[in-house]
């Protein structure tokens, strides 16, 4: 903060006391303003921030996170363009990886030896390594983390490769393993040495959600050395972990999907212009009409476009429609549109 006039004034007979008005005035400005995100009151009033750890809440929210944002891929359009978009993007035709050694004889048998082991590199015997690719960014993206398990193979196994990649969801990991052992530590089925590296993975033997292998093998799981495990995610903090990169918009894509079925509803229920014939005798007596269709069965449910008949109807009325959603015109102004039928245009 600057110098007031009266600061000025004092300081032409007492610089050494405007100074300290001055600097006195600073130090109160610092401990009044901080930070706004940290502000108390009525616009923060539910507004909750734990302080717990990276690990902690991955703990309580990563699996239901996993599993809903798999649904939400599964179902909602939103979701899988994002995840497809993300997966292009990251990983395109694949990455190649090229040897550069200095010595293009050398180089050019690297290669060579490369691409024979990228077309028998998936355990599975289904994908190259440029697929693998795919589905390990994928899995990152959708469900947060993957894990990448190598296999080494022996010359009885009848292939060309000594090495093959097993790709195994996050699932795998069993979660409930989590407290000290011995020396050190298990964090959420990782096992971590007495100076934080990673020793071990404890994977179950079949996926927990396969229901003929949860009943073979039950819920048991062993430790694979880290060593063998290529664990791969997005670390945002110092975490163990990883969660679905869509964590944030889950509840917003999920309104969004409930509000499209309401409105899709609301649109049928609107093109229900029902028109039915009522009998005079009936309205004169004050008994309710029976409506039926033309079997004679009675109308429960009205449908697009449906015209039912009441017993002796003559007379036609239609039935009231839902308040139509306002839009938007193109200059920007909300635009209700009029009730069918009324012969009225759109007003805005």
């Amino acid at each position: 903060m600057s110098a007031t006039w009266f600061d000025h004034a004092i300081a032409s007979v007492a610089p050494r006391m405007a100074a300290r008005r001055v600097m006195a005035r600073q130090a109160f400005e610092t401990l009044t303003r901080g930070y706004d995100g940290a502000a108390r009151g009525r616009r923060t009033e539910g507004w909750r921030a734990p302080g717990s750890s990276a690990d902690t809440e991955i703990g309580v929210a990563g699996a239901l996170l996993r599993d809903r944002m798999r649904d939400l891929v599964r179902n909602n359009p939103h979701a899988a363009k994002a995840v497809a978009v993300l997966v292009n993007n990251i990983i395109g035709a694949g990455i190649m990886p090229r040897a550069a050694s200095g010595d293009e004889t050398l180089d050019r048998k690297v290669d060579a030896l490369f691409e024979r082991w990228t077309a028998e590199c998936d355990a599975d015997g289904q994908l190259d390594f440029y697929g693998l690719q795919t589905l390990i960014c994928r899995e990152m993206v959708e469900a947060g983390e993957v894990l990448v398990r190598r296999r080494l193979r022996r010359a009885s196994d009848g292939l060309t490769v000594p090495l093959q990649l097993q790709v195994l969801e996050a699932d795998f990991l069993d979660a409930t393993k989590s407290g000290a052992i011995g020396a050190g530590r298990l964090v959420q089925g990782i096992e971590f040495d007495p100076v934080g590296k990673r020793r071990a993975y404890w994977l179950h033997a079949e996926h927990p959600g396969d229901a003929y292998g949860a009943l073979q093998n039950g819920l048991q799981s062993r430790p694979v050395p880290a060593t063998e495990i290529a664990h791969v995610y997005e670390k945002q903090r110092t975490q163990a972990r990883g969660v679905p990169w869509g964590a944030p918009v889950i509840r917003s894509l999920r309104d969004l999907d409930d509000y499209e079925v309401a409105e899709l509803v609301r649109k049928k229920t609107e093109a229900c212009v029902t028109a039915i014939v009522f009998g005079d005798d009936e309205a004169q007596q004050g008994i309710a009409p029976s409506v039926v269709d033309a079997d004679g069965n009675r109308v429960e449910q009205f449908e697009p476009g449906l015209i039912a008949y009441a017993r002796g109807g003559k007379d036609i009325g239609s039935t009231s429609l839902p308040p139509p959603v306002a839009t938007a015109n193109t200059s920007g102004r909300a635009c209700t549109p009029s009730r069918p039928g009324s012969g009225c245009p759109t007003s805005c």
